[in-house]
């Protein structure tokens, strides 16, 4: 069935109260007991883990059973392309991030992947190691320049298997530029086209908002990831971006799905996270991803560094949790 179709419960006004607790009660300590999300279904992951004492399924952040998810097999062939937007209109949520890092992870599993930085400002290419006020073309020419091919402007990255089409605040001028273009929804799609067949995993990082920019990653989009910050506020604008998506699928994108909301900056000694993601499992239910990313001072150190966390450190929880999700992301 798909994700539109599923019945999505109100949000609360207060994540972070449990039931019965005291108003005032901001103790980080675990006095209550979060609730597990009702009616999710299976997936495709495979057998749920035990516990340390093998008495039962092991529970994980999400208040789910942890699924195991096996490595995915080698592929024979490449292409053609998943297009996936990460998209939410908050900014700080983790949408960059999980590009570089989703993508580093993908390539591990032998996926070609092309990382689209779609923001005007440019910080997709900076974690990557390029400057983008350094750029002479960026993706903003491919878009406003019918003479410039795309193959001109994508640049191999440090990552092996992992490219990137990068932005820099040019791109803030194609916004107003593409308002009187005809067809100007499906700018974006225009320009990938040409190199579908070459990648399995064309990633999108957009801008915080939910302007043209952001409807043209959606209308190219097959599927769209939503990093959710595991706070209150962030909550409040999942609904408005769901509607837009829904916009987009009725009058652009038809074939366009929500392939699962993320949980990021996941703090497990608060209670106000433990209930936010609860509360998220509880309206949305398997379309929330079973792997959660947690807050860890190595997210930013990679940025400076301008390398995932895949390669800066390799045997970091934060690099076995990209690793889980790129299975997750495979297995859908």
């Amino acid at each position: 069935m798909s994700t539109f179709q599923q019945p999505v419960r109100r949000l609360p006004d207060r994540p972070g109260q449990a039931a019965g607790a005291d108003p005032g009660d901001t103790d980080t300590r675990d006095r209550t007991t979060v609730r597990t999300a009702k009616g999710a279904k299976g997936s495709k992951a495979g057998k749920t883990g035990k516990d340390s004492d093998g008495q039962g399924p092991k529970i994980g952040p999400t208040g789910r059973p942890i699924r195991h998810i096996p490595d995915p097999p080698p592929l024979e062939r490449h292409g053609p392309a998943e297009i996936v937007a990460m998209c939410n209109q908050k900014g700080g949520v983790g949408k960059t991030t999980s590009a570089i890092n989703l993508g580093a992870a993908l390539a591990e599993y032998g996926r070609k992947v092309l990382l689209v930085d779609f923001d005007p400002q440019g910080a997709l290419s900076v974690g990557l190691g390029i400057q983008p006020h350094e750029l002479d073309k960026t993706i903003y020419n491919v878009i406003m320049e019918r003479s410039v091919d795309v193959d001109d402007v994508i640049r191999e990255t440090r990552v092996e298997n992992v490219d990137l089409l990068p932005s820099n605040i040019d791109l803030s001028a194609a916004e107003v530029q593409l308002v009187a273009e005809v067809g100007r929804e499906h700018t974006l799609l225009r320009v990938l086209r040409p190199v579908l067949d070459r990648y399995d995993y064309i990633l999108v990082d957009c801008q915080p908002s939910l302007g043209l920019l952001t409807v043209n990653a959606l209308t190219a989009a097959d599927g769209v990831i939503i990093p959710l910050e595991c706070e209150f506020f962030s909550l409040r604008g999942v609904a408005l971006l769901i509607d837009t998506i829904e916009k987009v699928r009725e009058r652009l994108n038809p074939k366009l799905d929500i392939s699962g909301i993320r949980a990021t900056m996941f703090d497990p000694r608060t209670l106000h996270s433990r209930e936010v993601i609860a509360r998220v499992v509880e309206a949305f239910g398997d379309t929330v991803f079973d792997t959660v990313i947690n807050r860890t001072v190595r997210f930013p150190e990679t940025t400076v560094a301008g390398e995932p966390i895949t390669r800066w450190a390799p045997r970091s929880s934060g690099a076995a949790a990209y690793r889980a999700l790129a299975r997750e992301v495979i297995a859908r």
